[in-house]
């Protein structure tokens, strides 16, 4: 089981895009939705809406996926629910980058001061970071820097920010879904 988490453009056509690409690696992929502007909102649902995903699922090794925003939160519920994950260009300062677009951008600072300082050490390996070098949005550098001391980061050369292929990482996900070490 995949379960996609879409960035803050929830009703973008390229969200069914990539579901539909996802499905060549795996039958079950279900996208879970949330508001993007009510981040506290957003966590609790998210958290319990992928409980409940797993819990009724038989997929011994269920997977999140999510690009820009749902970068962000697949990286932190998957720690949460003890599962792997895959970053497509995460946006990992909404607080900051998306002032004016989200109604609450202090919540995030709220999320991030509550969250296990270390996480991402304790978390180690087991998510897999995908950057484009051609995002208009995210300086992917930074992104590298913050994260390639605990997550393998692979960089793709030409899909923008919201990565609207990303056939040529199917393979990868699928190693990574089965808890295969990939680079």
């Amino acid at each position: 089981m995949i379960l996609y988490l879409h960035g803050f453009d929830a009703t973008s056509p390229g969200n069914h895009k990539k579901v539909l690409q996802l499905k060549m690696i795996d039958d079950d992929v279900r996208m879970i939705s949330y508001s993007t502007m009510h981040p506290k909102h957003d966590m609790q649902h998210l958290l319990n809406e992928v409980t409940k995903h797993v819990k009724f699922s038989d997929d011994p090794n269920p997977i999140l996926v999510g690009v820009g925003l749902g970068g962000y939160w697949v990286e932190r519920i998957g720690f949460l629910c003890q599962l792997r994950s895959v970053q497509f260009n995460p946006n990992l300062c909404p607080q900051q980058n998306m002032i004016g677009r989200i109604n609450r951008p202090e919540e995030y600072r709220d999320i991030a001061a509550k969250c296990i300082s270390d996480f991402r050490q304790q978390n180690q390996g087991r998510s897999l970071v995908v950057l484009s070098r051609q995002d208009e949005v995210l300086d992917n550098q930074q992104t590298e820097q913050q994260l390639a001391p605990y997550y393998p980061v692979v960089w793709d050369e030409q899909q923008p920010h919201k990565f609207p292929q990303i056939g040529a990482h199917l393979q990868r996900i699928k190693s990574f879904k089965a808890g295969e070490v990939v680079a």
